[in-house]
């Protein structure tokens, strides 16, 4: 596919199964009896399997490792501390040229190579700052429940994108917007690495937001373009037992 000759894809798969109650990382929690991050891998190769992702690891990254093998790149982030911070710590495993860092996470196993490929094309055709992925629920019942923790899409005046607002850091107003934020982005690649220094962790969880360098772009006069997904199923990452359950129910 085109515009993939230069891109590089971020996936990040350090985090743990605090909510799944689980030891395993939550990379590995099983969709259809196929750890969530295989879903991803596979996707990726659909659209070219020439593309190599770099795999974030960090909570048991020796299991995951084995479980994937060593067919792929891996950087690590030793601490636990955000997004940001993640995508940091593959800054220095990217040693080839590169125009567009694409960042998933490996808890979406439903995203598709639709998705994917339009989220790519639309940057590569508009040359914006950041091209992000967004998905516009109808409401929070039944399987759509675990949405409601998402991140808010909010717009100015002139409908573009200022800023993405976490859900723990979200007035009551704020958490009544159902544009969310599935966590799929398409960066610059000079202006992410130039930028992503400057995140900070002022926020109820401490951590180093990816999300706020929406925020930086708007602030900067940069230029944010918005892909919408259309199947509202894409979005899901399960964060429970039950909403894992429920997704295999409705994807079986």
């Amino acid at each position: 596919m085109k515009n993939f000759d230069k891109t590089k894809i971020v996936i990040l798969a350090a985090g743990k199964s605090t909510r799944m109650k689980s030891d395993i990382p939550k990379a590995l929690m099983p969709l259809n009896n196929k750890p969530f991050i295989k879903h991803i891998l596979d996707t990726i190769k659909k659209i070219d399997p020439n593309i190599e992702p770099i795999i974030v690891v960090g909570h048991k990254k020796e299991m995951l490792q084995k479980v994937l093998g060593k067919d792929y790149t891996y950087a690590e982030q030793r601490e636990q501390l955000g997004t940001g911070h993640a995508v940091l710590s593959a800054k220095n495993t990217i040693t080839t040229p590169h125009d567009i860092v694409i960042v998933l996470a490996a808890d979406q196993p439903m995203v598709s190579k639709e998705t994917l490929e339009g989220i790519i094309e639309k940057h590569g055709e508009k040359k914006p700052t950041i091209t992000m992925g967004t998905v516009t629920v109808p409401d929070f019942e039944d399987w759509r429940a675990g949405l409601n923790h998402f991140g808010r899409i909010i717009r100015g005046s002139n409908g573009l994108v200022k800023k993405i607002i976490e859900f723990k850091d979200a007035t009551d107003e704020e958490r009544k917007i159902k544009e969310l934020n599935p966590a799929l982005y398409a960066f610059d690649s000079i202006w992410l690495w130039e930028n992503i220094d400057k995140l900070k962790n002022k926020n109820i969880q401490g951590e180093y937001y990816l999300t706020d360098l929406i925020k930086i772009a708007f602030e900067q006069n940069k230029k944010i373009e918005t892909v919408s997904i259309t199947n509202i199923i894409e979005a899901l990452q399960p964060n429970t037992k039950e909403e894992l359950e429920n997704l295999e129910k409705i994807t079986s």
